[in-house]
């Protein structure tokens, strides 16, 4: 049987997604509420596979454990704490995220 995860968001997490929900939002809702499903939808499917992101090249995330799950132009950075997935952040690919984690 496969151990089964649990995800959980964190607030920086939390406030990502309403940020970027809310700008693309602006110049189209459906478009924002179909990117944050697609998000969403991807995350769940850590609940089975923890290990589906890759490794951070930067070796400061690698070190602290993060993963990145690449859905579309964003970054989800998570860590894994046992059987709990933490999403602690999420980015467009063309933010410098680097000096926010």
């Amino acid at each position: 049987m496969v151990k089964q995860y649990v995800v959980e968001y964190l607030p920086a997490a939390m406030e990502d997604l309403d940020n970027i929900f809310n700008y693309i939002a602006d110049a189209d809702p459906e478009v924002a509420a179909t990117l944050i499903l697609e998000i969403d939808q991807n995350v769940s499917h850590l609940e089975r596979f923890p290990e589906m992101g890759v490794i951070p090249k930067i070796t400061r995330l690698a070190k602290k454990g993060y993963r990145v799950l690449i859905v579309g132009d964003y970054l989800i950075f998570y860590v894994l704490l046992n059987n709990l997935i933490e999403i602690r952040r999420v980015f467009s690919g063309k933010m410098n995220y680097k000096k926010l984690l």
